[in-house]
């Protein structure tokens, strides 16, 4: 992939966030999303690409934009897959709470893991931990691998986690051993995210949510050095089935990094609609002016590039429409 491409990318998740960013705190979360969705599509007919939503905002059927399978792009360039969530975080937006993104990851055709929409098991670490801890261990032996290479004591471990009933077992255990947890009310993204990012204060996320999601993490964490494992939790044999139709053959397996983004080059692009752990939120200033903190990275180079941009809103015409 060519490297100006990291840059036209990320205009498009500048306007996804300013498009939404005007619904925070309104509590209507499916205007917010519908904003941002409308913006990321029209912003890609400017993008030189051919590519194909992987992960998108659903099925052909139920999704009117943004959908598995859509082209998008000015059908010239590279031949790449894409996975987009427009805005990362719709309750977050609708709450005026913290961490809601919009993003998107870009890699060579064929390379991202066609998630199907169910939870995924996840277990996320920065650069420290690569290759050291499994999915397949028990909690306990994970917390102490980690608390070892990092040199600490377990109960100084700072583990981040989905705020879900689904999770009661899990933080139960994490009380039990004693580490400090960090709950995240949603944000799947930015939650997986945040142990690659020291000034986070997060050794490790653990739990489930959205698989599409954890594609998209493991599309970021490439590119900053850090690891996610993942395994698929069809609830029945519906979903199963789902999977093996997608071309997972073992739903069951861990999912490595090479099997969710591939071997190959991967661009990440996040900008922030509200402030979060790493990305400011959209912020308005005098004279029809907002700016915009957004983050693009690139895995080949291990490039990172933080982008602070000034935007003349009324010479935004897509984002009237």
């Amino acid at each position: 992939m060519e490297r100006e491409l990291a840059l036209e990318i990320v205009r498009v998740t500048e306007l996804a966030a300013l498009a939404s960013a005007p619904w925070m705190g309104r509590g209507d979360k499916n205007s917010a999303d519908g904003a941002a969705t409308s913006a990321m599509r029209a912003m890609f007919d400017s993008v030189s690409i051919r590519g194909t939503v992987v992960i998108g905002e659903g099925e052909m059927d139920e999704a009117p934009m943004l959908y598995i399978g859509e082209q998008v792009g000015s059908m010239n360039g590279p031949e790449v897959d894409i996975a987009v969530d427009p805005l990362e975080g719709t309750d977050i937006v609708a709450k005026g709470l913290n961490n809601a993104l919009s993003v998107i990851a870009v890699a060579g055709k064929g390379n991202l893991l066609h998630a199907p929409d169910m939870y995924m098991e996840k277990l996320a670490v920065g650069p420290a931990l690569v290759g050291i801890l499994s999915l397949n261990d028990p909690m306990e032996i994970t917390l102490a691998k980690a608390a070892e290479v990092l040199n600490k004591q377990v109960s100084d471990l700072t583990v981040m986690i989905l705020d879900r009933v689904r999770h009661e077992s899990l933080v139960k255990t994490l009380r039990n051993v004693g580490v400090r947890i960090k709950f995240l009310s949603d944000g799947d993204v930015a939650g997986a995210m945040a142990p690659a990012f020291p000034e986070a204060g997060i050794d490790l996320y653990v739990g489930s949510g959205g698989a599409p999601e954890g594609v998209l993490a493991a599309a970021a964490l490439k590119c900053l050095g850090g690891e996610l494992q993942g395994r698929l939790m069809p609830a029945d044999s519906s979903e199963y089935d789902r999977c093996i139709e997608m071309g997972i053959k073992d739903p069951n397996k861990i999912l490595t990094m090479d099997d969710m983004v591939g071997t190959e080059d991967v661009i990440f692009a996040a900008t922030g609609v509200t402030p979060g752990e790493f990305l400011e939120g959209v912020r308005y200033l005098p004279d029809q002016r907002a700016e915009t903190h957004s983050i693009v990275m690139r895995a080949k180079t291990k490039t990172i590039r933080n982008i602070r941009t000034l935007h003349y809103l009324p010479n935004k015409p897509l984002l009237k429409k």
